[in-house]
């Protein structure tokens, strides 16, 4: 199938063979919002179909109407909008049914996985009674059998204990397991169409590949069709089979997945493929292979190794790694010398030892990514560089001063806090709501005693020109800016007493693929402008490829692999790091295919 480009209008199902008809057709579906008394399009005139076992992929930025056109679909839009069209399930009008109808059609054949489960889940039920619940919501059968089978769906996911899950609340899970007891929800009724949306966003690259493994294997067995909403590029070429890529509301351009990758015909989607950070792309103008690196990797048989041997080669990869990097003349920012550090106790709950034995360097002018599965210490070590979290052992130096020794309140500290920035995950959590972001940005500086009256205002209007926002937003409030906006202004409040240091924690991780291009791109010229160094701590391997001169690579509290950029991607020692690089998925479905089956030698070989 050709890749062909649609102003809105055209019909993206004429192609469809007549033996077997569409799971679901959408035909000129548009979808308004009543604001400030005018109708505010969100979608227009959408037209695509999905068939049974299929996955397409509607993938976009924020914005472009991808969620609220598929929301549409099940009628979960707020009271102030209008859907108009055509939706049609196994060849039924969807939007003409009766509300007690569409309850029916609600979980039983179609389901929907959303993008935070945390939230989607509810906080004061264990997952088994969720699960039950919509099973006898739907189907008459007896409580007794009801658990038989959510506990065999819990297992059909992969949970690792699922009787454990079953009785566990949601914040007793991990974010990959949540995941899957909220997979295993939506799948309790045998659903005709699933709605993924954004379903492995907020997860780390090793569980992103299991659950995107979960989602094809499940697409196999219950034949169902899917709708994968995302802005993730990499996803995309691994599961779907069809794109729908949407921009404004409309939907410019649809394909099979070789088509849209290897020749899109829009605009849009050539940048926005365009945007997509490659894991390796620095290491030349073909970039490094790191498929080929990941390959060469697997020919050490690691079966007959016992775990003594494996943890003395760690240590023998460490010591050359650190050996092997080039130390500036300059005395380090920041240095970790066999540190470990603990959450502290409280009430019934013990002290928890969350990094241990951890040695690091950080020199001036230097960016090191910092990066490891959720748990692995890396936001641990972040968060105690800026005198967050006590230290329990070892010496952590900060620009010279050791601040082991030190409490949260002491002064010494907070001396050493004004020559250390941090930028935070979430931008829109980190602003206060009821500041203009120029009071957001000025603040630190005052409290600081750096700059007062007019000199604060050219100091903030300079920060604003550094991070490329006009100065008329300096009166503008957080909720008025796009993410990429609020990203941009905790950035230039870090940046406003001049630190030596900036940590960054998974700054881009929320962004869409775009607006984390231009992030990055800002952050590469500011960090070579200001001269300062990073500690930059992340989940996504690509974007360190991007942004550091040298990786260190966490896992369970412990630093397992460190060196240079090249010398991690191109022949990454530790079984842990070769398992972590081969979860990453690449923006090209054959390649991505190649990696999956490495991925799956990898493993193999590691149980």
């Amino acid at each position: 199938m050709s890749t062909q480009v649609i102003g809105g209008t055209g019909d993206a199902g004429a192609d469809q063979p007549a033996s077997q008809g569409p799971v679901l057709e959408v035909r000129n579906l548009s979808v308004d919002f009543g604001v400030d008394k005018q109708w505010v399009p969100a979608a227009i005139d959408l037209t695509y179909h999905v068939n049974a076992g299929e996955v397409l992929a509607i993938v976009g930025e924020s914005g472009s109407g991808k969620s609220a056109s598929s929301m549409s679909l099940l009628g979960l839009l707020p009271s102030n909008s209008r859907v108009s069209g055509e939706v049609l399930l196994n060849g039924k009008s969807v939007l003409t049914m009766s509300p007690a109808r569409m309850r029916q059609i609600r979980g039983n054949d179609v389901a929907v996985i959303f993008q935070e489960p945390m939230t989607a889940l509810n906080p004061v039920y264990t997952v088994g009674f969720q699960i039950v619940e919509t099973l006898r919501l739907h189907n008459e059968i007896s409580p007794d059998e009801a658990k038989q089978r959510a506990l065999r769906l819990l297992q059909m996911v992969e949970l690792p204990d699922p009787d454990k899950a079953f009785r566990s609340y949601p914040h007793q899970l991990s974010g990959g397991q949540r995941q899957r007891a909220m997979i295993a929800q939506s799948l309790s009724c045998d659903p005709k169409l699933l709605i993924a949306d954004e379903p492995t966003t907020a997860l780390d690259v090793t569980v992103q590949a299991e659950i995107l493994d979960l989602m094809r294997n499940l697409r196999s067995q219950l034949n169902s069709a899917i709708v994968l909403i995302t802005h993730d590029m990499g996803v995309v070429a691994d599961l779907a089979d069809r794109i729908a890529v949407m921009r404004k509301g409309r939907i410019v351009e649809t394909g099979t997945a070789d088509a849209i990758f290897n020749n899109p015909q829009h605009e849009y989607t050539r940048a926005l493929l365009a945007a997509v950070p490659h894991l390796g792309q620095r290491g030349g103008n073909d970039g490094v292979d790191i498929t080929a690196a990941l390959a060469a990797a697997t020919h050490t048989e690691l079966q007959s190794i016992d775990p003594a041997e494996l943890e003395r080669r760690e240590h023998e990869v460490l010591a050359r790694a650190t050996s092997a990097v080039t130390r500036p003349d300059a005395d380090p920012v920041l240095e970790l010398d066999d540190v470990a550090i603990e959450y502290p106790k409280q009430g019934r709950v013990p002290a928890f030892r969350a990094v241990e034995g951890a040695n690091l360097t950080v020199y001036p002018g230097q960016v090191i990514g910092l990066v490891g599965e959720s748990g692995s210490g890396k936001t641990t070590i972040g968060r105690a560089a800026v005198g967050l979290l006590p230290v329990a052992a070892g010496s952590l130096r900060v620009v010279g001063t050791d601040i082991s020794g030190f409490r949260p309140s002491s002064k010494e500290l907070g001396a050493v806090r004004r020559h250390v920035g941090m930028v935070f995950q979430d931008p829109s959590s980190s602003l206060n709501p009821r500041l203009p972001i120029g009071e957001s940005i000025g603040e630190p500086m005052f409290l600081a005693g750096e700059a007062k009256g007019n000199d604060l205002q050219k100091r903030i209007e300079t920060l604003l020109d550094q991070v490329e926002l006009p100065r008329s937003y300096r009166n503008r409030y957080p909720h008025e800016l796009s993410g990429g906006q609020k990203q941009r202004v905790g950035i230039a409040r870090a940046l406003s007493l001049r630190p030596k240091l900036m940590v960054a924690d998974e700054p881009t991780s929320a962004l869409d693929v775009s607006v984390q291009a231009k992030v990055l791109e800002l952050f590469q010229n500011l960090q070579r402008e200001l001269g300062f160094a990073c500690l930059f701590v992340t989940h996504d391997l690509a974007v360190v490829d991007v942004l550091a001169d040298y990786i260190c690579v966490m896992k369970r509290g412990r630093i397992v692999e460190q060196g240079s950029r090249d010398q991690i991607l191109r022949s990454p020692q530790d079984p842990y790091t070769q398992r972590l690089l081969a979860a990453v998925p690449l923006p090209d479905p054959a390649k991505q295919r190649e990696r999956r089956e490495l991925r799956a030698k990898l493993l193999a070989t590691s149980d």
